[in-house]
Parts: C-alpha cells; sequence; structure tokens
C-alpha cells in the first residue's frame, strides 16, 4: 500500500478518536495490505441501545469500509465477573440461553450499522471453558497486584480502603486473553476501557504474538452536552425511538455538541464535515446542518422515507409555528423529581411567577415542543430539553441538569 493511502486511512481511522496506541505499528500493520482483525467487547445484558453505544460500532463501520474485518465479541464468560469499572458491585450471572436470546437482540440492532459479510460475532467463553483452574493461575501469574492497582478505579478503592474482589482482577486479564484467543490486530474501546485494552497488548506479546494497536474513543455526551448519554440520566436519544423524536431531539442539541455528534456518529466523509463548518463560518444557519444530520440518524435505524417524514413534521410543529432560530438557552436544575412547569417558565424568565405561569397555562398560552398544554402538573426531568413558548413572542430553550 502506497505511503499516502496509508495516511488517508489512518486519517479516518483517528476521526474522532480519543488515542491511537501506536500509530506507527498501525502503519505497518496497514503497509501490509492484508484485512486487519478489529475487536471490540460487548456486555451480555439485553441490549438498550442509544447512540452513545454506537461511537463504537460507527468506527468499527469505518474499518469495515476500509476492508477490514470486525470481531463483534459477546463476553458471555467475562459477565459472570461484571467490569470492575467504577462500580462496586459486579453483574449477575446469566445463562448461557438468556446470552443467546441477548445476542439476537444485538445482532438485530448493530447490522444496522456494521456489515454482515464482514463481522464474526464471537462469544468468548468458546476459549474459556476451555481454561481449567490451573490455567486461570498461570495467567494470573503474568501481572502483579501491584501492576492492578495502576487501574484508576482498582487504585482509588484500594486507598479508600475499599473492598477489591479477588476476582475482579481477573477481567482485564481475560478480556486482554480474549485478543490472544482472537489474534487481534487492533482493539477498540472507550476512554474508561485503557487499561483493559493495554492488558491485551501485554498478553500477546507474553504469548508471543505482535501486540494489538489500541483505539480509544470518548464517551458520547447526552443532550445536556455536559454528562455521559445513559438512560438513567435521561439526557439519551434511543436508536428504536420513534423516527419523530430521533428527530426532534437531535435537533434540541446546542450548536457547539452538534459538531461533537457529527464527527462520532456521522458517516459522512470528513471533507464533507469541514465543508458543514465553513458554511456555518460563512453564516449559513447550523440549524440546517442539523437537518442533514438528524435525517442520516433516522434513516440509519428507520428508513430514508421515516426521516423524510420526520423533518416534515419537524417544519410543521416548530418552523410554521414561527419559533425563532435565535432563541435563548436557559440552563436550569430539575432536581430528583423534576421541575414543574409553572416553576421552569418563571425560572427562565418567561412569567413573572408561577401564579401568572399557571394563570397562561389555564388561558392556553403556553406550548411545550410546539403542542400548547393545559396540564399544569407537568414536570421536566433532568437531562430533558425542551423549547417552550409564552404568548406569541416569549420563547425559551430549556436544559435541565
Amino acid at each position: 500500500m502506497a505511503t499516502s493511502e496509508i495516511f488517508e486511512e489512518l486519517e479516518i481511522i483517528r476521526r474522532g478518536c480519543d488515542e491511537l496506541l501506536l500509530e506507527e505499528e498501525l502503519a505497518h500493520k496497514l503497509a501490509a495490505g492484508r484485512p486487519l482483525r478489529v475487536k471490540a467487547g460487548f456486555d451480555p445484558t439485553a441490549p438498550d441501545l442509544h447512540l452513545g453505544h454506537t461511537v463504537l460500532l460507527n468506527k468499527m463501520r469505518h474499518l469495515q469500509d476500509l476492508g477490514h474485518h470486525a470481531l463483534f465479541l459477546i463476553g458471555d464468560f467475562t459477565g459472570m465477573i461484571g467490569d470492575p469499572s467504577g462500580k462496586n458491585t459486579t453483574r449477575p450471572a446469566l445463562t448461557r440461553d438468556q446470552v443467546v436470546e441477548n445476542a439476537h437482540s444485538y445482532t438485530d440492532q448493530v447490522f444496522k450499522i456494521l456489515k454482515p459479510e464482514q463481522t464474526e460475532v464471537v462469544f468468548n467463553s468458546t476459549w474459556m471453558d476451555k481454561v481449567d483452574a490451573a490455567g486461570l493461575i498461570r495467567l494470573a501469574a503474568t501481572h502483579t497486584v501491584a501492576r492492578m492497582l495502576e487501574r484508576d478505579d482498582f487504585g482509588k478503592r484500594y486507598q479508600a480502603n475499599k473492598p477489591i474482589a479477588l476476582h475482579e482482577f481477573l477481567y482485564p486479564l481475560i478480556q486482554g486473553y480474549d485478543s490472544v484467543a482472537l489474534q487481534a490486530d487492533i482493539e477498540l474501546g472507550g476512554t474508561d476501557q485503557k487499561f483493559n485494552l493495554l492488558m491485551g497488548r501485554e498478553l500477546q506479546k507474553h504469548f508471543g504474538q505482535a501486540a494489538q494497536c489500541v483505539l480509544t474513543m470518548p464517551l458520547l455526551e447526552g443532550l445536556d452536552g455536559i454528562n455521559k448519554m445513559s438512560k438513567s440520566a435521561g439526557n439519551y436519544i434511543g436508536i428504536a425511538e420513534h423516527p419523530a423524536e430521533i428527530f426532534g431531539k437531535l435537533m434540541s442539541i446546542s450548536d457547539e455538541l452538534m459538531w461533537r455528534y457529527a464527527d462520532l456518529l456521522s458517516f459522512e466523509p470528513l471533507s464533507v464535515v469541514r465543508q458543514w463548518r465553513q458554511e456555518v463560518e460563512q453564516g449559513k444557519n447550523p440549524r440546517d446542518i442539523k437537518v442533514l444530520l438528524a435525517q442520516e440518524i433516522v434513516a440509519r435505524f428507520h428508513s430514508r422515507k421515516d426521516a423524510e417524514f420526520a423533518l416534515a413534521d419537524f417544519e410543521a410543529r416548530f418552523r410554521r409555528g414561527a419559533i425563532p432560530s435565535d432563541i435563548c438557552e436557559k440552563a436550569l436544575h430539575a432536581g430528583q423529581e423534576g421541575l414543574p412547569i409553572a416553576q421552569l417558565l418563571k425560572q427562565a424568565g418567561l412569567t413573572a411567577s408561577t401564579t401568572e405561569a399557571l394563570r397562561m397555562i389555564e388561558q392556553g398560552g403556553v406550548k411545550l415542543n410546539g403542542e400548547k398544554i393545559s396540564d399544569k402538573g407537568i414536570r421536566l426531568c433532568r437531562g430533558e430539553i425542551a423549547v417552550v413558548q409564552v404568548g406569541k413572542r416569549k420563547f425559551a430553550r430549556v436544559v435541565l441538569s
């Protein structure tokens, strides 16, 4: 492969990533001209995927588009341990039947992103079930307790005198051994997985293999633009949500967050994203770029027709409602029980008091996301983003944390 081609591939691979270790090694692997074996591990728990989960899958698809082979690893054996990253408890053990059922659910969703003909779904129980107690002891002998305590969460728990069960040390070791069993050339993972990914490199060297390269991807911020996207925080976009819901949520993100989503979620070439940036810098409304991104995402997980309907629905609800493009944004605190609509209107500066807010709701003068409301008991929760309107001229985009 020519040097220019390697440079182009590396630019695509680096897109949106946090770290690439080691780039020189990856360039050497690419120069060999053979398809690389690209590994990424996923939990065996029943999947309820949101866009944050798709960041790794998108990068695997980028690598598939370059001709490489994806190893979609279901950690059914490690699922009996549970990744201890940031946790004080482990996941419950799953039966083999549960894992198989969950794997089917996974593939129904992930093949909307990955190419089936270039994807191999593997279970780490395939090789780990064959490792006896003596084998596990030999694997454990490859690393010291001091080395394990270099992992950030282990180190913090040790310093705080919080318990660390011995079996938790096995998780990174087994994840690393998976790379040996699969002869992975490159492994993908979130930034919180760096220790485990590097463990794979070390174990491959120990077993006489060429060390895998490591590509860490950032954890995608949710709709609030601050916290990691998660269902518990309520700031997520589920890939199985209604097309209009996905579209509306993507249109609600801030202009700054839009570029983050474009880098991590869009399949448009880098040249197109650069062109979008130039157009916005030259005065184009960022909303037009959000429309393109929202349509792409809806089409990926539903259909192109659904994307067109979602755009038409959005325009009918918002643009034809004459909501201004320069609408002000308010960051409000929702608390554990959510923020009552009357308090929200007052805190957003749309009414002088909660009494006025309640009166405006009674009179039909309040809209939430383009829809007139009459329920004075509405509460908005943490992570929600909404456009609120009082009367004909008062608008605010509220972000609740």
